[in-house]
């Protein structure tokens, strides 16, 4: 398996220290020559500073993207052009007609196309998920989540509904196994170019909802999750991957190994390319992540609720 790392920003560096340990990657893509100079060295591995220089000189079956949101609809088409299996950082792509061009793309040039949406991979999703199927503690009818932080510095692009709430987005989908019906949204800005706070509600069938807070003003870092079941509330943090159940009667912490999510979701997708297993993330569901958060920004802007119909 030959993979090349395109974009070494804020998280592309993650990105390319994985594939590393992998002992898949073979080169560097960067318009950043500095940077591109500065990990094709410190890896080992070739280096580009175009798309174009990349396709013409390096033989590879495989590209991560990790650059600014706005590019990767363009270089992604190049890529799969080109019949490379591709693997892009959420979202997948700014507006969901670009995401779709892209699916029907893939599927035209027979190879994968997944996104970024890590929380899938991370252990303490995967433990409630695990109890949402069996309904070990009856059913799933409320999810609550919580992100704030002060913004990353190489955001430059987009808002923080697309920087940050798509991942809750696509972990409530992942969690009720359905799409919602119905997104209502507020947002604003306090100190930035694009919105930095938002609160959404997903609304799916049978009264299901999913309630996403997200903003870039509180100093502390927090990533956490409530999942309300018939008989217990599943408490859960993305960043100590701890799970805490309490019912009626008693609170317990499951045992479970921490594990970085980035390795698994990175070996899920090569694994996907030799036929080991399935893909995790499908392009569909990206593009599902990204038709909400243009619905929750349409409905902050118009103050009414927006409806789908998603696939």
């Amino acid at each position: 398996m030959r993979v090349v790392q395109i974009g070494t920003g804020g998280w592309g560096k993650n990105h390319a220290r994985i594939l590393s340990q992998l002992d898949v990657l073979v080169a560097i893509c960067d318009a950043d020559k500095q940077r591109c100079k500065e990990f094709g060295e410190k890896y080992s591995v070739n280096q580009y500073d175009s798309i174009d220089s990349l396709l013409s000189s390096e033989d590879f079956d495989a590209a991560v993207i990790c650059t600014p949101t706005s590019t990767h609809a363009k270089i992604a088409t190049q890529l799969i052009q080109a019949k490379k299996h591709v693997f892009v950082e959420k979202p997948m792509t700014y507006l969901s007609e670009e995401g779709e061009d892209l699916m029907k793309l893939a599927e035209r040039n027979k190879v994968l196309l997944t996104c970024g949406y890590i929380e899938r991979f991370n252990p303490a999703v995967g433990i409630v998920k695990d109890f949402v199927k069996s309904r070990k503690y009856g059913e799933l009818v409320m999810l609550e989540f919580h992100r704030e932080n002060r913004m990353p510095l190489h955001i430059k692009d987009v808002g923080i509904i697309y920087d940050t709430s798509v991942h809750d987005i696509d972990t409530a989908m992942w969690l009720f196994d359905d799409t919602p019906e119905v997104i209502f949204a507020r947002a604003g800005k306090i100190r930035h170019e694009h919105e930095d706070f938002a609160s959404i509600m997903l609304g799916f069938k049978d009264n299901k909802v999913a309630i996403i807070s997200s903003n870039w003003i509180t100093p502390t870092r927090v990533r956490t999750f409530n999942a309300v079941c018939t008989d217990a509330i599943i408490s859960s943090d993305f960043i100590t991957q701890e799970v805490k159940i309490e019912t009626n009667n008693d609170t317990e912490i499951p045992r479970n190994e921490k594990k970085e999510p980035l390795l698994l979701e990175l070996q899920t997708f090569l694994g996907a390319i030799e036929g080991k297993n399935e893909l995790l993330v499908k392009a569909q569901h990206a593009v599902n992540v990204t038709k909400i958060a243009e619905a929750a920004l349409l409905s902050s802007q118009k103050g009414t609720p927006i409806y789908l119909d998603l696939k």
